[in-house]
């Protein structure tokens, strides 16, 4: 996956997650399970870029990066 199609991923999540929080679902507890997961999903994205960079910038193979699973992405400190 090269970082293009991650941004587009990461497009297609945020409008999703605008749409649940404007509460165009079904179900606020469909919605609020969906948002959980869309959240994470894009954690993952956002995480699975800085991997990529970070490989680049100490001249390694960014395509070895891959997405961490979100407990691992979740529990980051920041």
């Amino acid at each position: 996956m090269q970082d293009q199609d991650i941004y587009h991923r990461i497009a297609e999540l945020v409008e999703e997650e605008h749409a649940l929080r404007d509460g165009q679902s079904d179900t606020a507890e469909g919605r609020g399970s969906r948002l959980t997961t869309v959240e994470q999903t894009l954690d993952q994205c956002w995480d699975l870029l800085r991997q990529r960079a970070a490989r680049r910038e100490f001249g390694q193979d960014p395509n070895e990066a891959h997405a961490r699973d979100v407990r691992t992405v979740e529990n980051y400190q920041q």
